[in-house]
């Protein structure tokens, strides 16, 4: 986030009477200029100059040699000479006696001094303290103890060197000010469509537009002189564009010779580069660094006897490796942009990653003596995309990937130009080379003049349209009126690249004119029609779920192979053929869930592993079935055509709902009077068809086998016209094991989708009869592969339309019935809405019944 100190934005535009960094805050949020943050004053307190009388060198039990000083700090803050609180000779003079540890200074010298009550960085109190056998009455600063970044000069200020260097002051003037330690810093929140606001140039231009105040645009007051011939060679070679876009649109490579590497960075800058936010290095860094806060223009330095000319921009080559500024070895993938030079060939070597970060072998150091500036304008989308690549994140590459205005590459390297020879001595060459390759002009956009108004819903006048677009640069030529409005051509200036469609325009005269303007109109909710029928299914089947004991969980939708593994599905199941990513939020859950189940269990395992001593969980959620390898990606020049939406739409994964519960462990815990009862397959199941039941259908059960389930005791579920829609019952052992679930641990999973389309578009009522209930129990013989549910289905066809419930209670195998045979006993309630059945009418019945199991499924009633 921008950190705009206020003496370097008075530069640019004139603030308003008063201003304070809180009234500055306001009037940048008023414009859409987030406040971040409000850093005031450094250092509060009596911090003075002192000149050093009298120094004593002591040298201590634990070996350290500390300095015994006596300090004049100025007739308002010495100690009365005739009581000093620690005598010593020099007392002669009114002074104070401190305590310090560094040597870089002697008697005489000029010092900053922190006296009692003063406050340094973060939130530092200085008081008068007993140490080294003295009374030490305040104390001498560092740089460092100061906050002007960290210490160059191996101890504390000397006035009239460093960082102090030229600074002329007397003991007892007032620190603070001279050091400028009372400035105030507003921090601000820019979002990606502004990036012209990271810099002061363009947050002072936002200022002017909140207040009115008169703005100097920095850029137009310096003057480019001609150049006088090509100076280091710049080719622009991008042959692989991405979406059209070369690589670099403009590159300015400017030479100076001679400069001092050793010369440091004047101290005003410094200063403003400590309270932006910015470590003050060396200052030809630090010029860098400076002119690209104050224009927005990204730089970089290149030392020229390590460049073999020409330079040449280029994608970088399959395998190509460079070293950053940071040491580490990066492989460079094809479409990152590099500088290259041409040591060892035509544009051979990579030297930088352009417009992210420079490479170690170019860099700039002490031997250092002619430097080449680059101001380059690259293309944004290729800098982000080599930024997160590489992770790589830089002030430069912050700038670049916002889109920087293209006319300020030969200013800023003039600028940065100037400064070096100022500051370091260096000659400035009269050559420069400046290559340029493909458009970066803005584009006339078309505004209706009442668009605005029909996009923001006010009334805006033209003199408002026009005045704020004129305000933020752009150049508004009147259009021809066709009979249904005016339509202005509108051309935004060079540094607001964001600025390229009508809509673009209208945010601007919205905010402009003030967004507290815009009424609040709550739009009238259209009647409905409600829930659809699939919403209150599920909303009814989660409520019955819960009402049984189970808990609704959330799980995210990613999973991997070993999960399928757990699952024991074989490697030739379709639920392995799943949706990759690719870019996944984890790296070891790069695939789309096939099954619910596949992320419901582990959220099973986590809630056991913290302790529970059972867990009944389900979840809605969606799966995803793979139809493509790849989901093409049209080009952004066009709307797509209908083709190529379809094969879009036919190349993306399928998504269903599905429904999926685990449960395991004890239901209710063992009590004096009870045993404890654990969830098993037949709760899994009843679970399940609570589910169909919420939804107005019933499923068909139908004994089979499933990867996951235990082979014995699972149940394959069915919609009533044969779908399978899903799988209950108890999991396998193995699967049990491997998600640390507890023994018999159930599940079921149904395709939600599936089950709510069987049911009925409408649920007949059913009547209630007033007549007594007759009871009948059945036992059949029948083969041990006959379902159950094929003889309550004999049954109920049999019994007919009396039949209010066939419920299974018993089955048996054993002694008493041949093998390969089992004994499955039935409940059954008899009920008609009519009248009261009598002996006669129920052993008709009876008769029925025991008819149609034997043709259906050829059982026989046991006697």
């Amino acid at each position: 986030m921008p950190r705009i100190p206020l003496s370097w934005l008075g530069e640019h535009v004139e603030l308003a009477d008063g201003a304070n960094a809180e009234a500055v805050a306001a009037s940048l949020v008023s414009v859409g200029l987030e406040e971040e943050g409000i850093f005031g004053a450094q250092v509060t307190g009596p911090l003075v100059v002192g000149r050093v009388l009298n120094l004593v060198k002591e040298t201590h039990k634990n070996g350290k040699t500390v300095n015994w000083c006596r300090v004049d700090v100025g007739p308002e803050h010495n100690d009365d000479k005739d009581n000093p609180k620690d005598p010593q000779p020099g007392d002669e003079v009114p002074s104070r006696g401190i305590i310090c540890g560094a040597h870089n200074f002697v008697e005489g010298d000029l010092v900053v001094v922190s006296l009692p009550g003063t406050v340094l960085p973060g939130n530092f109190e200085i008081a008068a303290r007993k140490t080294y056998g003295h009374l030490s009455d305040g104390m001498i600063c560092s740089t460092e103890e100061l906050g002007l970044g960290e210490d160059t000069e191996d101890g504390i200020i000397v006035l009239g060197k460093g960082i102090a260097e030229g600074i002329e002051a007397k003991p007892g003037d007032d620190a603070i000010a001279l050091f400028g330690l009372d400035e105030e810093v507003v921090e601000i929140n820019v979002t990606p469509d502004r990036g012209y606001c990271f810099s002061m140039r363009g947050v002072a231009r936002e200022y002017s537009h909140a207040t009115g105040r008169a703005f100097t645009d920095p850029a137009l007051a310096i003057e480019v002189p001609e150049a006088a011939g090509e100076g280091f060679e710049v080719l622009l070679e991008d042959d692989a564009p991405i979406r059209g876009n070369v690589g670099a649109t403009s590159y300015v490579a400017q030479c100076v010779r001679g400069v001092d590497t050793s010369a440091p960075s004047p101290r005003w800058m410094q200063q403003r580069l400590t309270l932006a936010g910015m470590r003050p290095i060396s200052l030809i860094v630090d010029v860098g660094n400076y002119v690209m806060l104050d224009l927005g223009q990204p730089l970089h330095m290149f030392d020229a006897a390590k460049l073999t000319a020409p330079i040449v921009v280029r994608r970088a080559k399959e395998g190509e490796k460079l070293t950053t500024l940071d040491d580490k070895t990066r492989k460079l993938h094809v479409e990152d942009l590099v500088v290259a030079d041409s040591t060892g060939g035509h544009g051979a070597r990579a030297v930088a990653l352009a417009g992210v970060m420079g490479g170690s072998e170019t860099e700039v150091d002490e031997n250092t003596a002619d430097v080449v500036i680059e101001a380059a304008h690259f293309d944004p989308t290729t800098q982000a995309r080599t930024a997160r690549r590489h992770k790589l994140v830089s002030e430069a590459g912050k700038r670049g990937e916002r889109g920087v205005d293209p006319e300020l590459v030969e200013v800023a390297a003039y600028r940065a130009a100037q400064l070096l020879v100022e500051y370091g001595g260096g000659t400035l060459d009269s050559a420069r080379t400046h290559a340029r390759a493909g458009e970066s002009a803005p584009v006339e956009i078309a505004l209706p003049l009442d668009y605005a108004e029909r996009v923001v819903g006010i009334d805006y006048t033209r003199d408002q349209v026009v005045g704020s677009l004129e305000k933020i640069g752009c150049t508004v030529t009147a259009g021809k009126d066709d009979g249904e409005g005016e339509t202005l051509a509108v051309l935004p200036p060079t540094w607001r690249g964001d600025l390229r469609i009508p809509e673009d325009l209208v945010e601007e005269i919205a905010r402009l004119e003030g967004y507290d303007a815009i009424p609040s109109r709550l739009p009238s909710a259209p009647g409905g029609r409600g829930l659809t029928r699939a919403q209150r299914s599920r909303r009814a089947l989660a409520n019955a779920l819960a009402e049984a004991g189970a808990t609704e969980v959330v799980s995210f939708p990613f999973t991997n192979e070993k999960t399928f593994s757990k699952l024991r599905l074989p490697e030739d199941s379709p639920l392995r053929e799943a949706v990759r990513l690719l870019n996944p939020l984890a790296d070891d859950e790069p695939l789309m869930r096939t099954a619910v189940l596949e992320t419901l269990l582990p959220v099973a395992q986590r809630n056991l592993a913290r302790g529970e001593d059972a867990v009944a969980v389900f979840e809605l959620g969606l799966v995803f079935e793979k139809r493509g390898e790849r989901v093409p990606v049209p080009s952004a020049a066009s709307r797509p055509s209908d083709a190529e939406l379809e094969e879009i739409a036919t190349s993306l994964a399928k998504q269903d709902r599905h429904v999926a519960l685990v449960a395991g462990g004890p239901i209710t815990p063992t009590g004096p009077l009870t045993e404890a009862r654990a969830w098993d397959w037949a709760d899994a199941i009843s679970f399940a068809r609570r589910v169909a039941a919420a939804a107005g259908t019933e499923l068909v059960l139908e004994q089979g086998e499933s990867s996951a389930f235990h082979p014995g005791r699972t149940a394959i579920l069915s919609t009533a016209e044969g779908e399978r829609v899903g799988v209950a019952g108890e999991l396998h052992p193995a699967v049990i094991k491997a998600f640390g679930l507890p023994k018999h641990a159930a599940a079921f999973e149904l395709n939600l989708e599936a089950v709510i389309d069987s049911a009925p578009d409408v649920v007949p009522s059913e009547p209630i009869s007033t007549f007594p209930i007759a009871k009948e129990d059945f036992a059949f013989v029948v083969d041990e592969g006959t379902p159950a549910e094929a003889v309550r289905a004999a049954l109920i066809v049999g019994i007919g339309d009396v039949a209010e419930e066939v419920r299974l209670f018993d089955e048996y195998r054993g002694d008493q019935v041949a093998e390969g045979k089992k004994s499955l006993a039935f409940a059954v309630r008899l009920r008609p809405q009519d009248k009261t059945l009598k002996g006669t009418e129920i052993d008709e019945i009876r008769a029925r019944a025991i008819k149609a199991v034997a043709s259906a499924v050829g059982g026989e009633l046991r006697a």
